[in-house]
């Protein structure tokens, strides 16, 4: 069987993938008032599903591959894929949201990881240092460089604070389907792997933890936690790369300026 190619988009599935993108934005602003102590992921996740629908727009994640929710609700030392739950957060967690939006046919998908009431010190940099490290990532998504660039700069500057970089989950291509071509690894080297071409559709996805780099699956099947239970972060961008500069195509912009009023 031929390996998969990537599939380059036109501007116009490229602003349909946009609007899917940018309703992810609008979702994380809505929830990022309720995300508080004693706030249930289970609760989250019915308001995003409602505020997605109430956009004429599909919670993409609902039912794929049998996820039984709409919403990623990954807490503390889980690194993805967190099923919500009833259990309550608790003051000094972080919960990661990861959104996946299906609108006219094209996906959007994106991740904020939130701060629960206060938050350690070491906590607040791990959460600013992932985030930093996907836009220094996107600095490197532009037409003739390669899928290595991107992730030897996240790693490159995510270990330098002796965080632990995930190997066995990566970002990726996306489009009418949630997964295509190519894998988008947080790690590896400059130089390498496919070289990067206009209107490529990926989303890179830093997930860094406190500790270890090594991951495990619960007996849930879905919940990917940190080997040593330590805190882990993830912060993710729909991007598309352009000549100069990598367009991003989701945005953080109305969950950080909810977060600035609450």
């Amino acid at each position: 069987m031929a390996a998969k190619k990537p599939i380059y988009k036109t501007d116009e599935e490229i602003a349909l993938i946009k609007e899917s993108s940018l309703l992810i934005d609008k979702t994380l602003a809505a929830l990022a008032p309720l995300v508080k102590p004693g706030v249930t992921p289970l609760e989250l996740d019915k308001v995003a599903d409602m505020f997605i629908r109430d956009h004429q727009a599909i919670p993409g994640f609902y039912k794929l591959y049998g996820f039984p929710n709409s919403i990623c609700t990954s807490i503390n030392e889980a690194v993805v894929h967190g099923i919500p739950t009833n259990e309550p957060l608790k003051d000094g967690d972080i919960i990661s949201v990861d959104i996946g939006i299906i609108k006219n046919q094209y996906w959007g998908d994106s991740a904020f990881t939130f701060a629960v009431g206060e938050v350690s010190e070491e906590v607040k940099q791990l959460l600013q240092v992932t985030k930093q490290s996907l836009y220094l990532g996107i600095e490197k998504a532009v037409a003739g460089n390669r899928i290595g660039d991107i992730g030897a700069t996240i790693q490159e500057y995510t270990q330098s604070f002796g965080y632990g970089v995930v190997r066995d989950l990566v970002g990726h291509g996306l489009g009418k389907d949630l997964h295509e071509e190519p894998q988008v690894p947080n790690y590896g080297k400059k130089g390498t792997g496919l070289v990067l071409q206009e209107g490529l559709v990926i989303a890179i996805e830093p997930m860094i933890n406190m500790g270890t780099h090594k991951v495990k699956t619960l007996k849930d099947g879905w919940s990917i936690v940190t080997g040593d239970l330590k805190y882990s972060a993830h912060f993710e961008h729909t991007i598309v790369v352009r000549k100069n500069k990598a367009e991003v195509l989701s945005s953080f912009e109305l969950v950080e300026k909810a977060l600035a009023v609450n």
